[in-house]
């Protein structure tokens, strides 16, 4: 009892299960990229909870187990090759600016690993977008047997740019994510699971995912089949980037996503859906995913006091009328 009482974390069921689901990816990250993965994970994880215990302390509380899922989160959207000290930059900003000045677990309005990553990117744009490589070649090994994947293969082109300047892939190598990407968002197959896990487990909802990929799946189709310029087809640009990355684990966030009703989280997901296909096609922004995740945590707030404003307002009028 009094050891429970004294412990360094509070742990959160939930959040443990979203751990759980991520360790596929962690391992997939390994095997594709090498063991420097461990390596940024570990740097991000120990950095991320002392930065969780030095603000915690100001407000007399505890680090939460929902830091942990923060630093996988942060770790497996980063490029291969990143820097650790931009990865240490990105992780810091994110617990103390995305989650701990709002008061901590609960309380923030932005989701606190792409609240992080957004601010790297913006600041050093050529780390997070110029230095993704290929998966690690040779062996059935692969990463298991190697540190980091050869340098000679940076490049600043992932295969979403490049599908949208008329390359094609193959749809078995989207699906398994032996593609040029960041450490854990190639594998739709992983990420796939990872989410029928979570909301099996009852840690996400599965209206946030759906109205996700419904509400991009509809808008990219018509924009390919209306021949827009740099859109592609909507099942392969699923399948590409980070968006299922972000639909299953960052938009199913218990606190910065809309959680009042389920209408609230459909429209929650259909605006991060149409956000990222709208940015992916029209903006200088080829992935779209942070800024439209951030966009859509802005209006969750909203979102919620408008429902249950409604609701009111139908309570009231029912009680007149009675």
């Amino acid at each position: 009892m009094n050891a429970k009482k004294n412990s360094f974390m509070q742990m959160q069921p939930p959040m443990l299960k979203v751990l759980y689901a991520l360790i596929p990816l962690v391992v997939a990250a390994i095997y594709y990229f090498g063991w420097r993965f461990l390596l940024v994970l570990a740097v991000v994880n120990a950095v991320g909870i002392l930065t969780e215990y030095l603000m915690a302390r100001t407000y007399s509380m505890k680090v939460t187990s929902s830091v942990l899922v923060t630093n996988f989160l942060f770790a497996l959207s980063l490029p291969p090759t990143i820097p650790l000290w931009i990865a240490v930059v990105g992780i810091v900003f994110g617990v103390v600016f995305g989650k701990m000045v709002f008061g901590g677990f609960g309380k923030n309005v932005f989701n606190p690993a792409i609240s992080g990553r957004a601010f790297i990117y913006i600041s050093f744009g050529v780390p997070l977008t110029g230095r993704f490589v290929d998966p690690v070649a040779g062996t059935a090994l692969r990463g298991f047997a190697a540190w980091t994947p050869s340098i000679d293969t940076v490049s600043s082109v992932t295969p979403l740019v490049q599908q949208a300047q008329g390359t094609e892939f193959a749809l078995r190598d989207l699906f398994l994510g032996n593609l040029v990407g960041s450490f854990g968002e190639t594998s739709a197959l992983l990420i796939i699971l990872g989410g029928v896990y979570i909301v099996w487990k009852k840690s996400a909802n599965w209206h946030f995912i759906a109205a996700s990929v419904v509400s991009f799946l509809v808008l990219y189709g018509a924009l390919f089949y209306s021949g827009i310029q740099g859109a592609i087809n909507p099942v392969y640009a699923l399948f590409s980037g980070s968006f299922l990355f972000a639909a299953v684990f960052m938009v199913t966030d218990p606190v910065s996503a809309s959680q009042t009703t389920n209408l609230g989280r459909w429209i929650y997901g259909s605006i991060f859906g149409v956000m990222t296909v709208l940015i992916r096609v029209y903006s200088g922004w080829p992935e779209g995913v942070t800024f439209a995740l951030l966009f859509a945590n802005m209006f969750a707030p909203l979102i919620d006091h408008l429902i249950k404003e409604q609701k009111k307002k139908r309570k009231e009028k029912k009680a007149a009328t009675a």
